[in-house]
C-alpha cells in the first residue's frame, strides 16, 4: 500500500462531513504538499473528528502555525 493510500484510509472518518472535505482536500493538494506540510497534514489526522472538525471550521484555533497553513488550504 502506497503512502498515499494510508493517508487516504486515515481520511475515512467517523463524520461524513469530514470523509468529504479531507478527499477534496486531497484531491486537490495531495500531491502539492512538501515533506513538512504533509508531516503536519498526517499530525493533524491524529487529532478527534470533533476536535479536527472545530478546526477546518474556525471554531477553535488551530494547534500551531503550520497547521494553521494547511487548514488554510481548506477554504
Amino acid at each position: 500500500m502506497s503512502e498515499a493510500d494510508r493517508i487516504r484510509w486515515q481520511c475515512r472518518r467517523g463524520l461524513l462531513e469530514l470523509d468529504l472535505v479531507l478527499g477534496k482536500f486531497l484531491d486537490s493538494h495531495f500531491n502539492n504538499l512538501s515533506p513538512a506540510g504533509l508531516a503536519t497534514f498526517k499530525r493533524l489526522l491524529s487529532y478527534p473528528d470533533n476536535d479536527l472538525w472545530d478546526f477546518l471550521n474556525r471554531k477553535t484555533p488551530p494547534p500551531d502555525a503550520e497547521s494553521a497553513q494547511i487548514i488554510r488550504l481548506f477554504d
